[in-house]
Order: C-alpha cells, then structure tokens, then sequence
C-alpha cells in the first residue's frame, strides 16, 4: 500500500474501489483470491448440505466495500466448494467505487458500508431495466480505533477526544485530555499520526457520522466518503490503514475489528456516557446494531443506526455493509447466481460465519425480510 501524505491525494491515482464487500480479492483491489486478513484460511467451515446452488453458474463478478472483505472471502470459499463450476469474483476495493461499477452494468452486485443516495439510485434505473438499485444489509460491525502506542496497553476516548485527535488538534499522547480520560495509565510524549483512508470509504462516513452526533463541537464536519478533516496521512483500504497503525509507533487509525484482530493491533475503549467503557467486539457492536430500524422503502432495506446510544454494553462506532441488487432488471445469465450466492451469505450458516469472525450478525427480524427480498430479485 502506497501511503500518502493529504495535500498529496490529488496528484495520487487512487486505488481502486473500497467498498466494505470483498468478496475473493485482496483490499488493494488484487486479484489475488488469497486471503491477507487472515480470516480464510483452511478448510471450507460449511457443510455443503448447507448451500443450495439452485441453478447458478460459470462467473459472478462483484465489487465493492473491504470492511467485509474477511467475511466474503469466507463465503466465497464456502460456496465455491460446494458450487463446483461456479466461480465467484469479488474485487475488495471501496464501497464508491463498487457503487460506479454496479451503475454502470460491469458487476452481478456491489458491496457497500453506506445505503445508495437518491441519485445513485435513479442512476441504477438505466442498469435495472424495470427496477432500481436496492440495499440488503448483509454484515454488521464495529468499526475499530487502532492505536500503537509503545508501552500502552490499554487505551480510552470519548468521541470529542477522538474527533480532535482525527481533526489534528489534539498532537501528543499524553495531552491532558487523553490522561483525564486513562488515570493510573503512564502515557509517552510520543506524537500522534494518525491515518485515514485515501479514497472514498464508506467506513470513513460511518465514523464521521459517528462524530457528528456525539462529539460536539470537537467535529464540525459533515459525514462523507471522501476523509473531511485537516493533516493525517492516508493509506489505501482498510487494510492499508491497518498496517500502518502496525508499523509506526505513535499511531491511531480507524478500520473494521477483523483487520486489528487479524494483525494484532490494540484497540480504543469508548467512553460513551454509560457505566464503563466499552471494547469493540463481535457483541457489543451487536448491541448497538439491534436497535437499527429500517429506513428504506419497499424491497429497500437501508438501516438508520443510533451512533449516539449509551446502552450498556453497546459499541456505537459500527457499520453496516450492504449487498447492492436490482430488485427487478437484473441480467439473465447471473441472476441464479446472485440469488444463490446471498441466499447463502443470508442464511443461518452464513451469518454464523459472521459471529465466528469479528462481525455482526444482522439481526433476525430484519434478517428474515432479506431472505425475503432476496428470493424476489427478478
């Protein structure tokens, strides 16, 4: 991954797609259908009894978000295995870039940490004949803060302290906003870099939707894709991101829970107003996603989160990645495919997957309805 400085990002070619959805490619947007997260490894861990091929065949292109590129790449293991002849290709890149793909007729589905805007989906309209994007959240999940801080093992913020840390404010680690919040936690001078993604990413607007609700006047950005804020350096995917936190001392970054558990990287404790601070993991984030209701309309399934929850227990910094079809006006020779293929990432055995890996289940009650939409597509 080619890290770049922010005043540098225009001169760059930025890499390709970062949507949360990677499917069987690496998060660089490879076509490598390795797995450098560590996640799918092994042997297939479902039976084949478990997925019905139901008429799919030869090849399914995707695209899109890598903050679920290590549960894809486990699904996509999965159902090759007992899909024989059928081969599913997911590009892990950005959930924008999976979004221009899908509206422009190159991809079967996208995989996106952010729900199609209205222009996005009026756009799709000339892909679907008939019919129109829709979103099927498919993976939920924290979005980890990372941090590498010698001699620090345990670390907590709050949302203000994030926001001016991630807003270039707040420049060494042992400012006395970050002791007020870590007593007892001996903290070095050491300065702060802090990195964010170099493209546009659904899992930088989760964030910064997250900091627009709860961190005040510390964060006076608008949530986008595109990283809003002043300083910091960049780095390609998830995973880019990831590895720079691992590799400089004094660093904090913001990526899915699997790419810190995968790489060893210590995370941030929230304070978020409840009783105690709370760890990122598979079961908080499960908690916060739970009180999700949906917001879109019809076959649309597009969530609307409470970033700003102080339920016990609940990690409130998550995502969302949605799978990306046309309700109606898909193409002839892989709709079986699609449909197949999300039957099974939307099945018992592949949401298990989820829980065994760092992320979320979606849950049930909404699960069921996109079981529902699912076997609609037409």
């Amino acid at each position: 991954m080619k890290l770049q400085r922010k005043n540098m990002l225009r001169a760059s070619a930025l890499g390709a797609l970062v949507v949360s959805g990677a499917l069987v490619l690496t998060a660089c947007g490879s076509d490598d259908n390795t797995n450098t997260g560590g996640a799918a490894s092994g042997k297939p861990s479902v039976a084949a009894g478990d997925i019905k091929c139901d008429g799919a065949k030869g090849k399914l292109l995707a695209s899109g978000s890598s903050a679920q590129k290590n549960a894809v790449d486990l699904w996509v293991k999965n159902y090759m295995a007992a899909c024989q002849g059928v081969e599913v290709n997911y590009k892990s890149s950005s959930s924008g870039e999976g979004i221009v793909a899908f509206n422009q007729g190159t991809v079967g589905f996208a995989g996106s940490d952010s729900a199609l805007k209205p222009e996005q989906v009026e756009e799709s309209k000339k892909i679907c004949t008939g019919g129109q994007g829709i979103n099927l959240p498919m993976v939920g999940g924290p979005i980890a803060i990372g941090f590498n801080v010698a001699g620090v093992d345990k670390l907590t913020l709050d949302a203000p302290t994030i926001a001016n840390i991630f807003n270039d404010k707040i420049k060494k680690w042992d400012d006395e906003a970050i002791k007020k919040l870590n007593p007892g936690v001996t903290l070095p001078s050491t300065a702060i870099q802090h990195f964010h993604r170099s493209e546009d990413s659904g899992t930088t607007e989760n964030l910064g939707k997250y900091l627009k609700a709860t961190a005040g006047d510390a964060w006076t950005y608008e949530a986008a894709k595109k990283w809003p804020a002043p300083g910091g350096l960049g780095a390609s995917g998830s995973s880019g991101v990831a590895t720079q936190v691992k590799q400089v001392d004094g660093a904090i970054g913001y990526f899915e829970l699997s790419y810190a558990t995968s790489q060893n990287i210590k995370t941030v404790d929230l304070n978020t107003g409840a009783s105690a601070p709370v760890k990122a993991s598979a079961d908080s984030a499960s908690k916060a996603i739970a009180a999700a209701k949906v917001a879109g309309t019809g076959s649309d399934l597009a969530l609307k989160l409470d970033y700003a929850t102080k339920a016990e227990g609940a990690y409130p910094i998550v995502l969302v990645t949605y799978e990306v079809v046309c309700d109606k006006g898909n193409k002839a020779e892989t709709l079986p495919t699609v449909k197949s293929f999300l039957n099974y990432t939307a099945s018992d055995a592949g949401q298990k997957v989820l829980s065994e890996n760092g992320y979320a289940p979606i849950p049930a009650e909404i699960n069921t309805k996109v079981r529902e939409v699912i076997n609609s597509l037409s």
